[in-house]
């Protein structure tokens, strides 16, 4: 990585992405609490469609489990339930999905998270020609082909978007 990128320390979600030889690119802004995916697209001059949220979600037993959505839609939790055969999914509180994620709530990532969790993915986010999504801390995001999330992270292709 070059020199004068130093001042973006490694995050456990970078280090997955590097320990697989995944290429990514890094994408540093200002992040503004509650600003969410609009405030970052805006910030970064990109399409907030291509800005990818990580949710952390619980089934009815408390299973988490990771979604993965274009920034500018809303997750039916009713369509993913039937999706992947749960009675029903709701988000989880913050403080239960840092437990689980490890990441700070505005700086979740998919990758390098602290327990294990099925991941899905909403199969247009897969339609894109690249994605910006979180890359373990607020305020930065990295760029990637949509492929890495079913190839390396094995997230399963659903359709659940509002």
């Amino acid at each position: 990585m070059a020199k004068k990128d130093k001042h973006v320390s490694e995050t456990p979600a970078t280090a997955w992405l590097r320990e697989r030889g995944i290429v990514f690119s890094e994408h540093v802004y200002e992040y503004v609490e509650h600003g969410g995916t609009a405030e970052s697209a805006r910030k970064l001059g990109v399409d907030e469609h291509a800005v990818v949220k990580t949710l952390v979600m619980q089934d009815e037993k408390r299973e988490p489990l990771i979604v993965l959505m274009h920034g500018d839609k809303q997750v039916s939790t009713k369509n993913l339930a039937r999706a992947i055969g749960a009675k029903s999914v709701e988000p989880c509180t913050p403080e239960v999905a840092q437990r689980h994620s490890g990441y700070q709530v505005g700086g979740t990532s998919p990758f390098g998270t602290r327990k294990a969790m099925p991941v899905f993915v909403e199969e247009t986010v897969l339609a894109l020609p690249r994605i910006c999504i979180n890359g373990g801390r607020r305020g930065y995001l990295v760029g990637i082909e949509p492929a890495v999330l079913t190839q390396a992270l094995g997230a399963k292709p659903v359709s659940c978007a509002l």
